[in-house]
């Protein structure tokens, strides 16, 4: 044996009674790994990858907490020169390091250039891209990237003929060719999260789906925005699975898939999803959805139910999921790794099984969810009866809900006052004498934990019950409604279920108060539609009183205040009036998609908000130019100190005690001189950055504003004019969508 680590890969037998052992009686399976590695690196979450970096060999690469990504090659036994950045490790003779000297935020492995031996490997820092070719111990190219790299993908996007590294950072996308030219840039709303590439579309060319941290979803044509889905939290983790379904997981522990735009399911955890993977661990001919959780454990899901097939658990938190061929044995493992280092390879299910581990308990199962069922109707009856008992023993039927009872739902937008904040108010009732016992509302993204239970008291029972609601966000909601209903002497209570759809901006009230300023920004575009069809889109998207029939209406921000004013002319040019440059985007893109324009082209006037960005491109020249100069005092700080320790040397070995002390000193002095300055460039970077998102949020906000065709060109214009410096264009782009004056 090579070692330990080889001595796990080729001791380890798997066979099909080492599962079925194991019973299918729990909800799945525990899965039995192949082998079992310990390796003496942490791992840092959801940087794992596995890459051929000779064309040959499988190796295990993940990112470390020591600003190091290691290489676990356990098969090739070749001793490797030291490279300036690669390194053999002290404690493994299977490791090399990578030596990075910054912490890595994101790195994959794949094939990028067309004269590379094996596949390349690409590290993600917060300033840089580097592409590494592992089996020459060389760089291909490393790029600084102004905007950082939160995330990574390799592959073909679109109709572009070579693979690029795409990397998500500050509201920006950016993709990278074998020779590090940059192929492809746009702007998204918010820092990218998670990364994929899938044919979404169904035309045989991939999309790229980004996750961000304002819990979009959304998928790019190339530079062209096609779909988004809102969810309610950060997008941490994406995975293809087949087809145009695929697999996503939230910050708030929520996994699920979806087929393009429609979710087929979704479960929620009070752990956190760290990776997910498609591995079709039954063998079955479909890929399971595969989740690496906080706690440590590892499940697989039907990518059709949801249901847990198969599961395992590690001692720490899942670091990645990863598959690959690593005994070289022509099967695929799925191979899944912690923080601690310890590293587990799982076989899928033998050909003869095709995905049946579970029927052996088929015939017990459905027993078992008859047997259930048939207790659920007993209970059932059992409450009829008592509940009938109990009316006939009293007041000669008043127990009994009327036949025709029905639960009644309406909703109205009310204004702050003195005592409460301005809210959507939810009104659930009945029409008879029956009261409401309790109402439990689901609905994601507006309560906490995304359920509301109300408890009316015993003194204010009644057959009405509203609910106070405040979405934070401009989105639609399905309130799923749940309500007891009884009469007051009633112990066991009707449950009537209903959803009410909440409007996507509910939260404007329409008004007539003439006094209110006037926003001063504005939305100029033309559509050639009935002003029918617009009012249409009012009702359907607006909370109105009775309904509007005119497309002239002014609204009240119940949020943050000011007016949002909507009007149409009788040649069917549209202007909309708000000082909310997002709003204004919002509004644009929600009527477009309702009377499914394809191209709109807009102008747009935000005077208060082309101020705030000219002072933001002001402070980004600054910050650059700060950034410049500090990087040439280091520079020259870094000669000193060489010619400082050459002189100090010689001192001593001349025996010169007296300029040996003096030159340490000085060099002293200098060091702390540079600790200093790494400081101040470390903020002047971190404010950099966050100037740098405002810039790319505002592109993003201009192209919103334009649908198709204008939009690729107001986000194409508006990144050449800041390439070139050049504000004035910059400025006249968002304004007018073009760069011609």
């Amino acid at each position: 044996t090579r070692g330990h680590n080889l001595a796990c890969l080729s001791t380890a037998r798997w066979s099909r009674g080492m599962i079925l052992a194991l019973g299918a009686r729990g909800p799945g399976i525990m899965l039995v790994p192949i082998f079992t590695l310990k390796l003496n690196h942490k791992i840092n979450p959801r940087m794992v990858t596995i890459g051929k970096f000779d064309g040959i060999h499988p190796c295990l690469t993940a990112a470390t907490q020591a600003g190091k990504v290691f290489i676990h090659n356990p098969h090739a036994r070749v001793q490797r020169p030291v490279a300036h950045r690669l390194s053999q490790s002290t404690q493994d003779s299977d490791i090399a390091l990578l030596n990075i000297n910054q912490a890595v935020t994101c790195l994959t492995a794949g094939t990028l250039g067309p004269n590379t031996t094996g596949e390349t490997l690409l590290v993600g820092s917060q300033t840089n891209l580097l592409a590494y070719d592992v089996h020459d111990n060389a760089d291909i190219f490393y790029r600084e990237v102004s905007d950082g790299a939160n995330a990574i993908v390799l592959g073909k996007l679109g109709g572009l003929p070579s693979p690029l590294a795409i990397i998500g950072g500050n509201c920006a996308l950016q993709g990278f060719d074998y020779a590090g030219n940059d192929h492809f840039w746009t702007v998204t709303g918010d820092n990218v999260r998670s990364l994929v590439l899938c044919d979404f579309t169904g035309d045989g060319k991939n999309e790229l789906l980004v996750g961000s941290e304002d819990f979009d979803i959304r998928v790019f044509k190339e530079d062209e925005l096609v779909s988004e889905m809102t969810e309610n939290e950060t997008v941490t983790s994406l995975c293809h699975m087949h087809g145009s379904r695929f697999g996503y997981a939230l910050a708030n522990g929520t996994v699920g898939v979806y087929d393009r735009t429609a979710r087929y399911w979704r479960i929620k955890s009070k752990n956190h999803a760290m990776s997910i993977h498609a591995f079709d661990l039954n063998a079955d001919g479909v890929v399971e959805l595969i989740t690496g959780w906080s706690n440590g454990k590892i499940d697989a899901r039907s990518d059709r139910t949801g249901e847990v097939i198969f599961k395992d658990n590690f001692s720490s938190s899942v670091a990645g999921v990863v598959e690959g061929d690593y005994r070289l044995d022509g099967q695929k493992q799925l191979i899944c790794t912690s923080v601690e280092g310890e590293v587990r390879g799982y076989l899928p299910a033998s050909k003869d099984l095709k995905g049946n581990l579970m029927d052996s308990s088929a015939e017990q199962d459905l027993i078992r969810e008859l047997s259930q069922r048939r207790q659920n109707l007993l209970l059932e009856l059992h409450n009829y009866e008592e509940n009938a008992k109990g009316v006939s023993e009293t007041s000669g039927g008043i127990g009994v809900i009327p036949a025709n009872t029905q639960l009644q739902t309406a909703l109205s937008v009310k204004p702050a006052t003195d005592t409460q904040r301005a809210h959507v108010e939810l009104s659930i009732s009945t029409p008879n004498e029956t009261i409401i016992r309790a109402v439990l509302i689901f609905a994601e993204g507006i309560f906490e934990g995304e359920s509301h239970v109300v408890h009316p008291s015993a003194q204010n029972l009644s057959g009405c019950v509203r609910v106070p609601i405040v979405p934070p966000k401009d989105i639609p909601v399905d309130l799923h409604i749940k309500a007891f209903v009884g009469v007051k002497n009633s112990t066991q209570f009707h449950v009537f279920e209903i959803t009410r759809q909440l409007p996507r901006f509910s939260m404007y009230d329409i008004t007539t108060d003439s006094s209110a300023d006037v926003p001063t920004g504005k939305v100029t575009f033309t559509i050639n539609d009935r002003p029918q069809r617009v009012v249409l889109w009012l009702n359907q998207n607006f909370l109105l009183p009775e309904g509007v029939e005119s497309p002239d209406v002014t609204f009240n921000s119940l949020r943050g205040g000011g007016l949002l004013s909507f009007s149409m002319a009788s040649n069917g040019q549209i202007t909309l009036r708000t000082d909310d440059i997002d709003l204004a985007g919002d509004l644009v893109q929600s009527l477009a998609s309702f009377l499914a324009i394809e191209d709109l082209s807009a102008e747009a006037e935000f005077p208060t908000y082309y101020d705030d960005l000219h002072t933001t491109l002001t402070e980004v020249d600054e910050f650059h130019s700060v950034h410049q100069k500090l990087t040439a005092a280091m520079a020259d700080h870094s000669n000193y100190i060489r010619n400082m320790l050459v002189q100090a040397e010689d001192a001593r070995l001349m025996g010169d005690m007296t300029t040996m002390k003096k030159r340490y000193r000085e060099l002293y002095d200098l060091n702390r001189d540079l600790l200093n300055e790494y400081k101040i460039r470390t903020n002047n970077h971190n404010a950099l950055l966050v100037c740098l998102k405002s810039v790319n949020q505002a592109i993003q906000r201009a192209g919103r504003l334009r649908v198709g065709k204008p939009k690729n060109q107001v986000i194409t214009a508006c990144r050449d004019a800041i390439k070139s410096n050049n504000v004035n264009a910059l400025f006249r782009i968002m304004r007018a969508g073009t760069a011609s004056s």
